[in-house]
């Protein structure tokens, strides 16, 4: 008898095979993380009902294994090899296996080179981030998998993190997008992340191979990979039991059944863990700790007996619904705190119902909502105001410590941490990248341990040897959990063990403090996390200081604005009355725009029989008012008019195609003059869309580098299935020099990456893909270059040609950007005429790209600004000083344009941060620096394939907040 035990990081696979390798017995389980008592029970089965005192040969493979297989001398097998091993038996003409797992994503290439890609620090897209999307949608799986069968629109959603992706999905419920589309969203995605995070560049073609739990039981799943592909894979029988199969197939040692028995029921008897101190050394120390806290209280009134005006405050969060009623003094009546399920319409609704219901002698007269929900509740009741999160807890911390220079708020899915400063919100830290500190963090693992967030918060306090878990994505943090457990960790220990790993996480990833006084020293924390004592203690351990948590913590966003409608009343309200409520109704349709080039696909509220709606998914507000919003203030908007106005011009020497990306998006005068004037017709690649971004993902060779860069493999693709055989995209180590810095290099992604594109992008015969080396920096030497590099392509173009083609792209570069510095000088000037607000959107070239910025250029001309970009600026400021290496061009523009504005109360600076640049984090610091010596507001914006909408609104409602105050 031939056993095979998978032990993978949430089930057991087991196989007992025959002399002739045919399946006796299979099963398959969850373990729960009781690994080591699954596998006794499920060998001592075997034992009894199938090998029956047999010859057994016994081997261990899977991720959770090797432990037990080490000090349990039992064989083990690496699971990738053991999937080799089988599929070579069973399927051997096999070419690609794609293998999801719980927590593992493999894809093994058999055929071209056998190769095998794995995820590495981030666990996102597997089987455990699918069990968190259907957890967060209130269905289970194979419901799950059913309505994907029915969905009309897909979304965009990121899928790296598995708590992260929450805050794309959670929007998208509170708006009332359907669980149809989204639940294929999320299919999609997996597929998407899968193949571009693993296949890295290498094309997944011939027969394809789908194995593990997820992509054997949701066929919806299957399905997004194959669109992704455009192929048919194949789920082949007993896909769940691959690895098991292989290791059987591999096994060849004699294994005594119950010795092995013995040794796996004594393994993990004994504490074998990492672990810190107690955070409380006695019930006294934990008495005092309650006594201190509890002076932060809010004051109380009685709704029963109170009679007047009094004052809604509604905060829709990513996971809850809060709400509260407030007195003429500020006291709170009455409050809600509930899990929102995906839609926060129905629990307000039944809340104001129930307030005039029980309080007849109440009269609400002014309300305000803040939170995800904001715009759809605010539309959905005729809430009076709309006030942004970082006012809202800024507001209600005030209350409780008017001279408060630090709040920090850690919700379901997004924490949210801002300085004070001159009695105004001067810097705001939010996760932006990995949401593994939140609230929802804390609560996936009481959940999967069987208890109530509150009663597991509580098992913490007193623990005798917390662990230490550090702070990881969320999902792998499920392995380390069970290999504590495995060892010998109790749940209080691992309860206390969570609750380190949250506040380090919001104190080393997301604020990211080297010592408490970098805080400050009147620090408020709030939100429902903090409400558990555990994560409390540890913030003040962790930094040294007393901090105040006011008694309604979870309530803050809801009491701050409450407090704003407040101190805001005219005396009378505009949300609906009762009569109104009674009969209340909400539809919900999904379309898509076509109002313009980004084609937002749009949910469409619409409340009370079409009285009132609410559109989201919109970038702008086209669809809101029907009309387009002004450009007339936006140089980005002028920029990408005018690059797109190059259009192609027939020419004796036909066709040449220009990637649209990167540095094209400033040398496009350059280059078409250049090859227009040398007679070729020169094609342009489409403006970016999230198709163009999937057509090219299967050759992106690197997970990490910077969104744009991903997208120039689009723009190669849309030219080559153009047809065009002559395509032009150079390295080019320097940019023009513009004598703002101590050299004028481009970042080595925009210098180099033509020579990724070459390497990983098959091309057709008869392409020339022209990627060599040019100096446009070196006006003199130019011509003589570009008549070598050309004459390796193309016969017949001589020197003076070439010469006569330079002296024409020269002059209409340096037209471009005088065009470009004349229209930002109007602008600048209306903008003043009109008293408004000027925005200096700052990054790279590249981020004209609408699929780049994501429209945050049009999200701030909503605001009522203007929007003008860095370069307007630096060609007036000389050379100056700076603390860093001043060599990359783009970079100097942003110092400079900073070092500008330094002594103009109208400007304001906004970064724009593409993930995956490593020299971004010094260019930030930098420019921080420049614009805090002159008491600038600063807010960046990190930009990436997925960029979360409510995060950037938060980021620019909250910097004009700041302006007003």
């Amino acid at each position: 008898m031939k056993i095979g035990l998978d032990v993978g990081s949430t089930t057991i696979k087991c196989v007992v095979l025959d002399d002739n390798n045919q399946i006796l017995y299979q099963s398959y389980e969850r373990h729960y993380s009781q690994i080591t008592e699954k596998m006794a029970e499920l060998l001592t089965k075997i034992q009894k009902e199938i090998v029956k005192g047999k010859q057994t040969l016994l081997t261990v493979s899977g991720s959770a294994g090797m432990g037990i297989s080490q000090t349990c001398k039992l064989p083990f097998i690496q699971e990738v090899y053991a999937t080799r091993v089988a599929v070579g038996k069973l399927i051997p003409d096999a070419d690609v296996i794609i293998e999801l797992g719980g927590e593992d994503a493999k894809i093994l290439f058999l055929s071209g080179g056998t190769e095998v890609r794995m995820n590495g620090t981030c666990a996102g897209g597997t089987g455990a981030f699918i069990d968190q999307m259907a957890t967060l949608l209130n269905i289970p799986l194979d419901e799950m998998n059913r309505l994907a069968k029915q969905y009309e629109k897909i979304y965009t959603i990121a899928s790296r993190c598995g708590v992260f992706a929450k805050s794309d999905v959670q929007p998208l419920l509170n708006q009332g997008a359907r669980k149809s589309d989204i639940s294929a969203s999320i299919f999609a995605a997996v597929a998407n992340q899968t193949i571009a995070g693993l296949a890295q560049g290498r094309k997944i073609d011939g027969k394809v191979i789908y194995l593990g739990g997820p992509l054997t039981f949701l066929s919806q799943l299957r399905e997004s990979f194959d669109h992704a592909l455009q192929t048919k894979g194949i789920c082949p029988e007993n896909s769940l039991y691959y690895v098991a199969i292989g290791a059987a197939l591999s096994s060849g040692i004699e294994t005594d059944l119950d010795t092995a028995l013995e040794s796996i029921k004594a393994y993990g008897t004994t504490a074998n863990f990492l672990s810190i101190p107690p955070l409380f050394e006695n019930q006294e120390e934990y008495d005092e700790f309650k006594r201190r806290h509890a002076e932060c209280r809010v004051p109380r009134g009685n709704a029963e007996t109170y009679e007047g005006d009094a004052y809604l405050g509604i905060d829709a969060g990513s996971t809850t619904v809060k709400a509260v009623l407030l007195g003429k003094d500020g006291e709170v009546l009455d409050s809600i705190y509930k899990g929102n399920s995906g839609n926060p319409v129905p629990i307000i609704r039944e809340y104001l119902l129930s307030l005039y219901n029980k309080y007849p002698k109440i009269q609400i007269a002014a309300g305000a909502v803040t939170g995800y929900g904001e715009e759809l509740l605010k539309n959905a009741f005729n809430i009076d105001f709309g006030i942004v999160e970082t006012v809202a807890h800024f507001t209600a911390a005030k209350c409780f410590l008017p001279n408060v220079d630090f709040v920090i708020d850690i919700g379901g899915q997004d924490m949210k941490c801002f300085k004070i400063h001159n009695g105004a919100i001067d810097n705001i830290f939010l996760n932006e990248a990995c949401s593994s500190g939140c609230g929802s963090f804390l609560q996936t693992f009481a959940n999967t341990l069987g208890y109530d967030i509150e009663d597991f918060a509580k098992l913490g306090l007193f623990a005798k040897h917390p662990v230490d878990l550090g702070s990881r994505c969320t999902v792998f943090m499920n392995s380390q959990v069970k290999q504590a457990q495995k060892d010998g960790a109790t749940t209080e220990d691992i309860s206390a063990g969570l609750s380190v790993s949250v506040v380090k996480n919001a104190i080393y990833k997301v604020i990211r403090a080297a010592s408490a006084e970098e805080l400050g020293r009147n620090i408020v924390v709030q939100g429902g996390t903090f409400l558990n004592d555990a994560v409390l203690r540890i913030f003040e351990n962790e930094l040294g200081v007393h901090v105040s948590r006011p008694d309604i913590s979870g309530l803050m966003g809801a009491y701050g604005a409450g407090i704003y409608a407040k101190n805001r009343s005219t005396g009378e309200s505009t949300i609906i009355k009762k009569d109104e409520l009674e009969n209340f109704q909400h539809e919900v349709k999904v379309t898509s725009c076509g109002r313009c080039s980004n084609n937002c696909r749009l949910t469409i509220n619409v409340f009370g029989g079409g009285a009132r709606r609410f559109i989201g998914g919109n970038r702008c507000e086209k669809p809101v008012t029907k009309r387009s919003s002004s450009d007339e203030l936006n140089m980005y908007a002028f920029k990408l008019q005018t690059l797109r106005s190059y259009q192609p011009v027939k020419g004796k020497r036909g066709q040449i195609g220009l990637p649209m990306g990167l540095n094209m998006y400033e040398l496009l005068p350059f280059w078409h003059t250049f090859f227009t004037q040398l007679g070729f017709e020169v094609v342009l690649s489409p403006l970016s869309s999230r198709e163009l971004y999937i057509e090219g993902q299967h050759t992106i060779p690197s997970d990490t580098v910077c969104f744009p860069a991903k997208l120039m493999h689009g723009h190669v693709q849309a030219l080559i299935d153009q047809g065009i055989e002559n395509i032009f995209y150079p390295c080019m180590s320097y940019n023009f020099d513009e004598g703002l810095g101590d050299n004028h290099y481009n970042c080595p992604v925009v210098a180099y990456y033509p020579e990724v594109i070459s390497a990983n992008m098959s091309a057709p015969d008869g392409l020339h893909f022209i990627h060599d080396y040019v100096g446009i920096h070196r006006k003199h030497d130019f011509p003589i270059k570009m008549h070598g590099v050309l004459a390796k392509y193309f016969d017949g173009i001589s020197l003076s040609e070439i010469k006569k083609a330079a002296k024409a792209a020269y002059n209409e570069y340096d037209n471009y950007l005088a065009r470009i510095h004349e229209k930002g000088d109007r602008m600048i000037a209306q903008a003043q005429k009109e008293h408004r607000q000027i925005i200096v959107l700052s990054g790279r070239p590249y981020h004209l790209d609408p699929e780049i910025n994501h429209g945050i250029d049009k999200l701030i001309i909503s605001l009522g600004a203007a929007v003008i970009s860095e370069d307007v600026l630096s060609c007036k400021v000389h050379r100056f000083p700076t603390a860093v290496l001043n060599q990359w061009t783009y970079h100097s523009r942003l110092y400079a344009a900073a070092k500008y504005i330094g002594d103009k109360p109208d400007m304001n600076l906004v970064q724009l941060v593409s993930f995956g640049c490593g020299v971004d984090a010094i260019t930030t610091d930098e420019v921080r620096r420049i614009l805090e010596e002159n008491g600038k507001i600063y807010t960046q914006i990190k930009i990436d394939e997925i960029t979360n909408l409510g995060t950037v609104k938060i980021r620019l409602r909250s910097l004009f907040a700041a302006l007003e105050s």
